[in-house]
C-alpha cells in the first residue's frame, strides 16, 4: 500500500514476531555468500510484477489500485532485460471502498428517516447491518443495473417494528458517490506529471483492487488514458502473486532473472530555520539511496543541535509528518554559520531510513534509525516473539473467550432493546426468562468461564426464541415474506439478506 516510514518498520517487526525468518543467504555475482533480508514491496509494484513477468518486452505501465482503504496509482517503465523502475508512485490514504460504502449508507439512512422519522445513524447495531447491507449492494451494482437493500426489523417505535426496503440503481449509485470517482483523478494525473509522461504514452494500465470492478471506475481510466483498463488479472489475487515471484526471485540471488527498483512515496528531510522542511530524498527517488549535506549552525556558540527529521510534501516542517529526531552534542563554541555538520540520510531496499549527524571538526556523531513512534527494538521484537510463542495456547482461550463475550454482548443489546421497546406485549414469565438468561451470561463472563459461558449463550437463544414465538404469537400476525426465510434465533432457512446482517458481527 502507500505506506509511510512508521508502517513500513511495523510490517518487518510484525514479521519477526510472528515468527518468520525474513533474512537469508544467496550468493552473489562473484560467487561469495552474503546475507540479505526479504524485501518490503509496494502493492502496485507486486501487481505490475505478475502481470508483465511474462512478457518481456519494453512498455510503460500505470497500476490502478483502489482497495478497501486506499488508493495507490504508480507508474513503472518495464524492460526486456527484467529491469522493473518504479518511475512515480502517488496516492490517497483516505480513500476506498469504505467511502464508497458509507456515501450509499448516508443515503439510505437518509431516506428510511424521510418515511419513518427515525435516523439509524444513532443506531450502532442498526448501521452495523446497514453497512454490510450496503456493501452487497454495492458489489451486485458492478454486475446489475439495479438491486434490492431488505432489511427487516431493522428498528422499531412505539407503532412497533420498522422494515428498511429500498431499489437502489446503479446509476442512482454512481450519482451518489460521483465526488469519490472524482478525487482518484489528481493523484493519477500527479503521478504521471512525476514520470514526466502523458496518458497516451502509457501502454498498459492494470486494475487492482475490488473496486476497480465498478464500471464506473473502469470507465474514468478509460477517460484518463484512453484505454481499458487491463482485465486479464484477478485484482484480489495480483498483489499476491507479484509478492511471491518477488520474494523467489530474491531468492535466486544472481541468478534471478528480474529486477525490481522501487521508490519511495514520499519525500524526507530535516526541519531547517524559520521552520523549513529542506528535502534531502525527493519522493519517487529510487531506492535503496544515500544522500549527505553539509549544515551549519543558526547562533553564536551553539554547542549543540536537534536533528528533526519529517515525511512529506508541505514546504514547512510541521505541516508534515515527523518521524524522529536526536541531538548533537559537543560541538566547539563557534560563530554561527562556522561549523560543518555533515547530514546523511540513508534509505534501505526495503524504505527504512537511517539519519546520521556529524561534526566535521570533531568526528563527533550521533545517528538514529528511525522506527516511528510505534517502532520497536530488536531487543523489543525478539521479547514479542518469545512471549507470543510461551503464551501462545493463552492467548488462543483469552481470543476465543473475547469474540464469544463479543457474540453475547451483541445478542444482550437487541434483547434488552426488543424489551425496552415491545416488553409491554409480552408476558412476566417471558421476561424472567430473558433476564434470567442475560444474568448467568454476565456471571459467566466475570469469572471468565468460557465453557460456562457457551452454555449461558445457548441458553439465552432458547430464551430469545421463545420470547420471539409468543411476541408473534400475542400479535395474531406471521412474519411477512421478507422474513420467512429466518427464524428468530438467526438459523438460516433462506434469505440471505437477515441472516448476514443480523448476526455476523462478532468482534
Amino acid at each position: 500500500a502507500y505506506f509511510n516510514d512508521a508502517q513500513r518498520q511495523a510490517t518487518i517487526d510484525a514479521a519477526a514476531i510472528a515468527g518468520f525468518d525474513t533474512e537469508y543467504e544467496i550468493r552473489g555475482k562473484d560467487g561469495k555468500i552474503i546475507k540479505q533480508r526479504m524485501r518490503i514491496i509496494n502493492e502496485p509494484t507486486a501487481a505490475c510484477i505478475a502481470y508483465a513477468f511474462d512478457k518481456r518486452k519494453d512498455q510503460k505501465i500505470a497500476v490502478f489500485d483502489l482497495g478497501g482503504g486506499t488508493f495507490d496509482i504508480s507508474i513503472l517503465d518495464v524492460g526486456e532485460d527484467g529491469v522493473f523502475q518504479v518511475l512515480s508512485t502517488n496516492g490517497d490514504t483516505h480513500l476506498g471502498g469504505d467511502d464508497f460504502d458509507q456515501a450509499l449508507m448516508d443515503y439510505v439512512a437518509g431516506e428510511f428517516q424521510k418515511e419513518h422519522g427515525i435516523d439509524l445513524r444513532k443506531d450502532p447495531m442498526a448501521m452495523q447491518r446497514l453497512k454490510e447491507a450496503c456493501e452487497r449492494a454495492k458489489k451486485d451494482l458492478s454486475q446489475q443495473v439495479q438491486t434490492d437493500i431488505n432489511l427487516p426489523f431493522i428498528t422499531a417505535d412505539a407503532s412497533g417494528p420498522k422494515h428498511l426496503m429500498m431499489t437502489i440503481t446503479r446509476s442512482q449509485f454512481e450519482r451518489l458517490v460521483e465526488h469519490l470517482v472524482e478525487r482518484c483523478k489528481k493523484p493519477v494525473m500527479q503521478a504521471l506529471a512525476d514520470a514526466k509522461l502523458r496518458p497516451d504514452q502509457i501502454d498498459e494500465v492494470v486494475l487492482v483492487g475490488g473496486m476497480t470492478r465498478m464500471p464506473r471506475i473502469q470507465q474514468l481510466v478509460k477517460e484518463i488514458f484512453g484505454k481499458e483498463g487491463h482485465k486479464g488479472v484477478n485484482p484480489d489475487e495480483v498483489v499476491a502473486v507479484g509478492a511471491a515471484i518477488q520474494g523467489a526471485q530474491l531468492l535466486l540471488g544472481a541468478a534471478a532473472d528480474i529486477q525490481l527498483l522501487d521508490v519511495t512515496p514520499l519525500t524526507l528531510g530535516i526541519k531547517t530555520l524559520g521552520g523549513v522542511m529542506t528535502p534531502m530524498i525527493p519522493r519517487n527517488t529510487t531506492i535503496p539511496y544515500r544522500k549527505s549535506e553539509i549544515f551549519t549552525t543558526a547562533a553564536d556558540n551553539q554547542t549543540s543541535v536537534e536533528v528533526e527529521v519529517y515525511q512529506g510534501e508541505r514546504p514547512m516542517a510541521d505541516d508534515n509528518k515527523k518521524i524522529g529526531s536526536f541531538h548533537l552534542d559537543g560541538i566547539p563554541p563557534a560563530p554561527a554559520r562556522v561549523p560543518k555538520i555533515e547530514v546523511t540520510f540513508e534509505l534501505d531496499a526495503n524504505g527504512v531510513l537511517s539519519v546520521t549527524a556529524k561534526d566535521l571538526a570533531t568526528g563527533k556523531q550521533q545517528s538514529i534509525r528511525i522506527e516511528g513512534s510505534s517502532g520497536l527494538s530488536k531487543e523489543e521484537v525478539e521479547r514479542m516473539r518469545r512471549e507470543a510463542e510461551l503464551h501462545a495456547e493463552e492467548d488462543k482461550r483469552k481470543r476465543e473467550f473475547a469474540e464469544t463475550k463479543n457474540q453475547a454482548e451483541t445478542r444482550i443489546y437487541d434483547l434488552e432493546r426488543t424489551l425496552k421497546e415491545v416488553g409491554d406485549k409480552l408476558s412476566e414469565s417471558d421476561k424472567a426468562a430473558v433476564h434470567a438468561a442475560i444474568q448467568k451470561v454476565r456471571e459467566a463472563e466475570q469469572r471468565q468461564d468460557l465453557a460456562a459461558l457457551k452454555s449461558a449463550l445457548h441458553e439465552l437463544e432458547q430464551a430469545s426464541t421463545a420470547m420471539a414465538q409468543h411476541l408473534y404469537a400475542s400479535a395474531g400476525a406471521r412474519p411477512s415474506s421478507e422474513t420467512s426465510g429466518t427464524t428468530p434465533s438467526g438459523k438460516k432457512g433462506g434469505g440471505d439478506d437477515v441472516v448476514d446482517a443480523e448476526y455476523e458481527v462478532k468482534k
